[in-house]
């Protein structure tokens, strides 16, 4: 039964959790310097390239998880691909040129010191690695490199969603010190969906690949 209706149920967590990033988003509309997450970012917030980084970063990226999920859907993949192409367009641009660039800069602040701004460089240099090799690949038609490198262009897009479930469990569940409790997410906010793409790849895209071929 679950199995059934698990699509559904991950596509309703999506949208919860997507929803909750756009509260987080929204609490930053307009130009506000002393909200949220910027309350203990007083001193960097004072930095020009900073504070150009951090709201190129939260006004972009929340459109990649409002409409990345149209990249995956199959239905509108083949019953609307120039709708599919015009996204993919869009998300390519926004991270190429604004998010993944504003991210890369925010990396070199991270709370938690050296541990935490390797882990969100990192994040930052695979995330526009990953799409440009997606658009990369789709240029010279090469569907099945395109797909996988947007899935995991996608999984790190997720990133922003999953560092703060993860957050959420380890502080409910362990209570640590907060800086430790950041150094963890951040390498674990990640990681851990790179995983999770890489056995979709392997399991469920290459076994359908596979089966094309097959037949």
């Amino acid at each position: 039964m679950f199995f059934k209706y698990s699509k559904y149920i991950l596509w309703l967590a999506y949208a919860y959790f997507s929803y909750l990033l756009f509260l987080i988003t929204v609490q930053y509309i307009p130009l506000n310097f002393d909200v949220a997450f910027l309350r203990i970012k007083q001193d960097e917030i004072q930095l020009f390239h900073y504070k150009i980084a951090f709201f190129t970063h939260v006004y972009t990226s929340i459109f990649l998880i409002a409409f990345g999920w149209i990249q995956f859907s199959s239905f509108i993949r083949k019953k609307y691909s120039k709708l599919h192409r015009n996204f993919g367009k869009l998300y390519i641009v926004i991270i190429l040129l604004f998010s993944g660039p504003s991210g890369l800069i925010m990396s070199y602040y991270a709370n938690g010191g050296i541990i935490s701004q390797i882990a969100f460089i990192i994040l930052s240099v695979l995330w526009l690695l990953f799409t440009y090799l997606s658009f990369y690949y789709v240029r010279r038609l090469d569907f099945i490199n395109h797909q996988k490198f947007a899935i995991r262009s996608f999984a790190l897009t997720l990133s922003a969603i999953s560092l703060r479930l993860f957050k959420f469990i380890i502080v409910f569940l362990f209570q640590p010190f907060p800086m430790n409790t950041y150094r963890i997410v951040s390498w674990l906010g990640w990681t851990f969906n790179l995983v999770l793409a890489e056995i979709i790849i392997v399991y469920f895209l290459n076994k359908r690949i596979n089966g094309i071929k097959t037949n």
